[in-house]
């Protein structure tokens, strides 16, 4: 299925992702290029909330750019299937292997706002992230691995911690309504 008609099929949870829905596919209709980073004001990125089976803890890297605890995701980068992006910056970011789909399609939608950072000695301006979220499962006995250009930090989380631990208040809301959608499945 393509990305538009995921987004188009995508059932918001909130008015948060009613709206954001709305946006996505207008930035998709107005830019040719919103897969890839040459879109400087918008583009695609998909993300992970990854739990333990008993769902009470939730996988989190220390971020060093936005130094927090944050979910696990990249960019689209050219790539529409954006469930395969999601799993392939799990695995790189993590060093797991075994990650479980436990809903079919995008589990949470979201527009993320990213301020201006330096990245690998460059300059990147504020922009959006229309991203994706899925939802894994992993077994929290397997060996976690840091990715160090990325990330300084693998670790699971109590899942009712994981906004506290944060220190980006924007994605506090997000961890919420991650965590309130999993207690209804």
């Amino acid at each position: 299925m393509k990305l538009k008609e995921q987004i188009e099929n995508y059932k918001p949870y909130n008015e948060q992702e009613e709206k954001d829905k709305e946006m996505m596919l207008e930035c998709i209709k107005t830019f040719n290029d919103v897969l890839t980073r040459k879109n400087k004001m918008c583009h695609f990125t998909a993300s992970n909330w990854i739990i333990n089976k008993e769902r009470t803890k939730v996988l989190m890297i220390y971020h060093n750019i936005y130094k927090s605890w944050a979910w696990t995701g990249g960019h689209a980068d050219g790539e529409s299937n954006l469930l395969h992006v999601a799993i392939k910056e799990a695995k790189e970011e993590t060093g797991l292997e075994n990650l479980k789909l436990l809903v079919e399609g995008i589990y949470g939608i979201q527009i993320v706002t990213v301020d201006s950072h330096i990245k690998r000695g460059e300059f990147v301006s504020s922009h959006l992230h229309l991203d994706s979220c899925f939802l894994l499962e992993a077994d929290e006995n397997d060996v976690l691995k840091v990715k160090a250009d990325e990330n300084s930090a693998v670790n699971w989380i109590d899942i009712n911690k994981a906004i506290e631990v944060t220190n980006e208040e924007k994605m506090k809301t997000i961890y919420k309504k991650l965590n309130e959608k999993l207690s209804k499945i």
